[in-house]
């Protein structure tokens, strides 16, 4: 169950970046920072999300002074272990309303974490927190999977998106709802634990309007970090809108 963390408490953020490591390879990395650092040029960049520092080190590490917006404290405490991390600012609170200080030219969701955001009402509020946040002419940007219902048989609710040794991952999808439980089975010192999370999935329509609404116009789309184009079969996509 959640907490003042969410569910992203003491217990998850120890062993969080062990249980991504594949997102931690640099060849996963670099060129989401790479993309990133071009948009930000040499002005502010804001992370929502922030979570350990997996994107916000190395793109500060280029020279761009990122600021973060967290709900969990346990992450954050993560984020400041590492070289560098006391030099990140970080806003505690729930990144479709908080504020931080000034304004930004880059603002980024990456890793799938918009879907955190299990309604509507919450995705929506997300883009127009942004759109404040943004200077004109300022980016947005957000990487995402494509949901995934295409591998859901009729009457089916679940499908298996990673089996391991040493980790099982399932999805149970709620499509009148619009939402999906991520379920993961992980094996941690010999037992198996489980963390289940709820998101709503999102489609990249439906966040064209939402930035729509916010005053903000779709740049560009693409399936992965280094632009792959964006297709029918893509399974995921990173898009950039523009603030008007």
């Amino acid at each position: 169950m959640p907490d003042e963390d969410g569910y992203f408490g003491e217990e998850v953020a120890a062993r969080y970046d062990e249980s991504s490591a594949e997102m931690f390879d640099p060849a996963v990395v670099e060129p989401a920072v790479d993309f990133l650092a071009e948009l930000a040029g040499e002005r502010r960049a804001l992370e929502l999300g922030i979570g350990t520092g997996r994107i916000a080190l190395p793109l500060a590490a280029r020279g761009v002074s990122v600021h973060g917006i967290e709900l969990s404290k346990a992450m954050v405490a993560r984020l400041r272990e590492k070289p560098g991390g006391d030099e990140i600012g970080v806003t505690i609170g729930d990144f479709a309303t908080a504020t931080a200080d000034g304004t930004f030219s880059l603002a980024y969701l990456v890793f799938n974490t918009i879907n955190n955001l299990t309604t509507r009402d919450g995705q929506a509020a997300c883009f127009r927190n942004v759109a404040r946040h943004l200077e004109p002419g300022g980016c947005f940007v957000i990487e995402v999977g494509v949901p995934g219902l295409r591998h859901i048989p009729p009457g089916e609710t679940f499908h298996v998106f990673d089996a391991s040794a040493a980790h099982w991952g399932i999805d149970e999808y709620d499509v009148a709802n619009q939402g999906l439980v991520s379920h993961h089975f992980s094996l941690v010192d010999r037992r198996w634990q489980l963390l289940s999370v709820p998101f709503r999935y999102v489609w990249p329509s439906e966040l064209d309007l939402m930035a729509e609404l916010a005053g903000m116009t779709l740049r560009e789309r693409w399936s992965d970090w280094q632009r792959a184009p964006f297709t029918s079969e893509s399974r995921k996509h990173v898009s950039v809108w523009e603030k008007r």
